[in-house]
């Protein structure tokens, strides 16, 4: 484990059914949201700590006339059913919303989540889903400075008083925000990417925790020390950004000795939060349970199963 990073226990979050990687595929669309729902509810007995959504409208890796349902509505309605799993996105794509409406809308299910959102936030990439949808498709670099200039609206959004900023892609003037949500001080921000120049120097100037996507474990090890080194440039401590990682579907598919290996190699790191996609090819009880199986043989600290459940 780094030395920078040895507070830390790993915890394991679920990404919750939605559609978009097919899981849903000729689903009924009531059928689906009960079983998302049933998903969420068991993943929270089973001591998971968190559950999180896609940002997405189309399904991947091609757009398919199937159900995909939207991640602000959903996470609300998870808010609804339980009470102790932390709730969010992997991640929200910022050029779909308004940013100073992406700070309204999460300070309002933090509120009614009781306190347990938390705003993953990237660029955004499906170029077919961004045209479809109106949006255009800018470059990259366009926008990575949108998603700089959008945290910079919704951090003073989570901030005292109202929000004044002018940028190239986005402002706001005199912006009200009430509530702010319940979290002190203030609705934890976790900014998703590889990108170890322009992304990462965005999550060390405005986020609580950098999410990495795909990586293996040796991959993390060797962004680790780039990421310490850009907090110390910024004057930041290392400690103070965690780091995450949103696991590939493949490595968490089939239960056993590897899966279990794998998940005790991503702790051994010293990642915060590793989450996670078992159900992505059978979104039921026995898969989840399954999993719940090996992250506890692999020494990950699940929580009490009878804390906070809504029975």
């Amino acid at each position: 484990m780094y030395e920078w990073l040895r507070e830390n226990t790993m915890k394991v979050g679920l990404m919750s059914p939605q559609g978009w990687k097919g899981e849903y595929d000729g689903w009924d669309p009531a059928a689906a949201w009960a079983r998302t729902v049933e998903l969420a509810i068991d993943a929270e007995a089973l001591g998971f700590e968190s559950l999180w959504a896609f940002d997405h409208f189309h399904t991947v890796p091609d757009p398919t006339d199937e159900l995909t349902f939207e991640s602000f509505s959903l996470l609300t309605g998870l808010a609804m059913v339980t009470e102790r799993v932390r709730l969010g996105h992997m991640v929200v794509c910022t050029g779909f919303r308004n940013p100073a409406l992406t700070a309204k809308m999460s300070s309002t299910i933090d509120v009614i989540s009781g306190g347990r959102f938390e705003l993953g936030i990237g660029a955004g990439w499906k170029e077919e889903e961004w045209l479809a949808y109106g949006y255009g498709f800018p470059t990259i670099g366009e926008r990575l400075g949108a998603l700089r200039e959008h945290l910079e609206i919704i951090t003073r959004m989570f901030g005292p008083g109202r929000a004044t900023y002018r940028g190239e892609y986005a402002s706001v003037a005199g912006a009200i925000n009430l509530p702010k949500g319940l979290q002190s001080p203030r609705i934890p921000i976790i900014v998703g990417g590889n990108g170890q120049r322009v992304t990462l120097g965005i999550a060390v100037t405005f986020a609580d925790e950098l999410n990495l996507v795909f990586l293996s474990p040796d991959g993390v090890a060797e962004a680790l020390p780039n990421i310490r080194a850009r907090c110390e440039e910024a004057g930041r401590d290392p400690a103070t950004l965690k780091v995450s990682m949103y696991t590939r579907d493949v490595d968490v598919r089939v239960p056993g000795q590897v899966r279990v290996d794998f998940l005790g190699a991503l702790q051994d790191l010293g990642l915060s939060r590793a989450v996670c996609f078992p159900g992505r090819w059978s979104p039921d009880l026995e898969t989840q349970a399954r999993f719940a199986e090996d992250c506890r043989s692999a020494g990950v600290d699940l929580a009490d199963a009878t804390a906070g459940v809504k029975r």
